[in-house]
């Protein structure tokens, strides 16, 4: 369920926003109130909140007021860029440096990335 590595504030924020991602809450949808997770995930409610609050800050989640939590229009886009971005920083700049480090250009990087996507369609 959870690991240790990170808050659970933060690994439940992060599942959220892969259900989002994924369509298990659609844009408009209500969320699950900090109760509920609390109760179903058996943590701490503040952790819960914690965790949905961090959505709404990162524009995610919208708060009505006495009625609950709402995935904000436009947040599914707003997830896979922001994921893009992630990927683009921890795994596509780091091999383009070392692509260039080994005196491959961006075309020969390329062709090299293709080449590996046709071995993973076809793994014989």
């Amino acid at each position: 369920m959870f690991d240790e590595t990170r808050p659970i504030f933060i690994q439940l924020a992060d599942r959220i926003a892969d259900e989002v991602l994924r369509g298990v809450y659609a844009e408009g949808q209500q969320v699950p109130s900090t109760n509920e997770l609390a109760a179903f995930l058996r943590i701490n409610p503040a952790t819960a909140g914690k965790a949905l609050n961090r959505l709404v800050d990162a524009g995610v989640l919208t708060k009505r007021r006495g009625i609950g939590m709402f995935v904000s229009d436009g947040a599914k886009a707003l997830i896979a860029r922001e994921r893009q971005q992630g990927f683009v920083d921890r795994y596509l700049a780091p091999l383009l440096a070392e692509g260039r480090a080994l005196g491959l250009s961006t075309p020969e990087i390329v062709s090299l990335l293709e080449r590996e996507a046709e071995k993973a369609k076809d793994p014989s």
